[in-house]
Parts: C-alpha cells; structure tokens; sequence
C-alpha cells in the first residue's frame, strides 16, 4: 500500500523541476495525481512518466498568477475526483537583479506567481482539505529566510509564503488540516539552470548563499514534500522544513 493510496493530490508547476518531482514521487506513492502547470507539453510528457510507472495523473493548464485559474483548477479537481487530500504549491519563479533595474512589471509578476497563485489555490483548496483531513505543503526557500542580495523580489515573496503558511496554520489551528512548508536551497532544476543574474554583479557579495555542498537534486526535495504531506508528519503543523544542505543554519 502506497503513502496515498486513495488520495488526490493537486501539485502546481508540476511540469519541470521541483513540481514535476513531487508530482512523479505522490503519484509513485499511489495518489491520483493532478498537474497543473502553464507549460502543458511539459506536462504532458509527467503525465506519460507517471503512466509508464502505471501511476495515474491527469493534467490541468493554466496560470497560477491568475486568480480565476487557481479557483478553477481546485473546482475540476473536485468535481472529476470527488475530494482534494494534498495541494503541494509549488509553482513558482526567480531571477536576480540589481534593486534600481527591478520594474513594476517584474516586480507584479514575481508577487503573483510566488505569492499570490499559492494564496488563491490555498484558499479555494482549505474548505476541501478540511473535509479530507488533507495537507497543504508551499514551497519557500532559503531565500525567505535570509538577506541575499540581487533577489530582493525574489527573496521578499518567499518570505511571503514563508508568514502566509505561518499565518494560514494559525488561523487552521483548530481544524482537521496540516499546513507546512519546505525551504529548499540550490536545486539543480531549470528553473536554476536559467537563472538570469546580472552582468556585472559582485561575486563576493553572492558567495554566501551557494553554500558548500552541491545543489540538490529535485527528487531530494520532492522526498521532503511527501513525507510533510503523510500521515508519518502528523505532528507537523505551521512547520517551515530547510532542504538546503546547511545553508541557513548558520
């Protein structure tokens, strides 16, 4: 018997990186996996992973910076599944620059899809996740845990997602639901691999955050999610879990 077996998890980014991960590992673990993502040939060809494993995942295109694809995503998922156990926010974007090059649009951007999609996909999934006693796990970073410079944006949205899921288990206290999130580090994704940094940055003030371990790999991260979303974390609730290979921990 798998982890979630007779569950359904909706994992957002779900088609590159660290969402493609998780959805591949909750899928793995005997959940009826949902992906959603903007990019749906990148999702598509999860969803054929997963069936080749002869796991089921069906998929949802849309955008996570759009308030009305978020509220729809969790009302499909419901009416073609029945319930929602996991929402795993995952999605989300990056890139560094200078705090005089940083734009209005940039800026909105950044806040919608980091912030705000996992706001509204938390808030049209909490009414479902209580009724399944289900999990909801947000992906931060040790960038909202930490100055770093270049990624003031960046760095100022997770740790919005970091109070958010703080604030969300505070006023869930009460409830049958579980409300974490994990923090990973450098993580060897496309997201990373397309970072865009600035040209004429200076190195020694970035070398701080890279850390003395390799970048993780997304499955390693993946792991941490679905073991926060199992009934194996049953005490965690509000928790902020590092992935990071020891990069805040001094």
């Amino acid at each position: 018997m798998g982890r979630f077996n007779d569950k359904v998890a909706l994992v957002t980014g779900a088609a590159s990186g660290i969402g493609r991960a998780t959805a591949l590992r909750f899928a793995a673990d005997g959940a009826d996996v949902v992906g959603f993502d903007s990019n749906a040939d990148g999702l598509d060809q999860v969803a054929l992973a997963a069936a080749q494993s002869g796991a089921s995942m069906t998929t949802l295109v849309g955008d996570v910076g759009i308030r009305n694809d978020c509220m729809t995503a969790i009302e499909n998922t419901v009416l073609e599944h029945g319930q929602l156990d996991v929402l795993a926010n995952v999605a989300g974007i990056a890139w560094a620059e200078h705090v005089s090059d940083v734009t209005e649009e940039g800026w909105n951007r950044m806040m919608g899809v980091n912030v705000s999609g996992a706001f509204w996909f938390s808030q049209a999934a909490l009414p479902h996740l209580v009724s399944s006693h289900g999990n909801l796990v947000n992906v931060a970073s040790n960038a909202g845990l930490m100055g770093q410079a270049y990624t003031v944006a960046y760095s100022t949205s997770k740790g919005a997602v970091i109070n958010m899921t703080r604030a969300l288990a505070m006023e869930y206290a009460k409830e049958p639901v579980r409300i974490n999130a994990v923090a990973p580090g450098g993580v060897d994704s496309p997201m990373s691999r397309d970072f865009q940094m600035p040209d004429d940055l200076d190195y020694a003030l970035m070398q701080r955050y890279i850390g003395f371990r390799p970048m993780a790999d997304p499955t390693e991260v993946a792991n941490v999610i679905a073991f926060v979303a199992s009934d194996e974390a049953s005490r965690m609730h509000g928790a902020i879990v590092t992935v990071d290979g020891g990069l805040t921990a001094g």
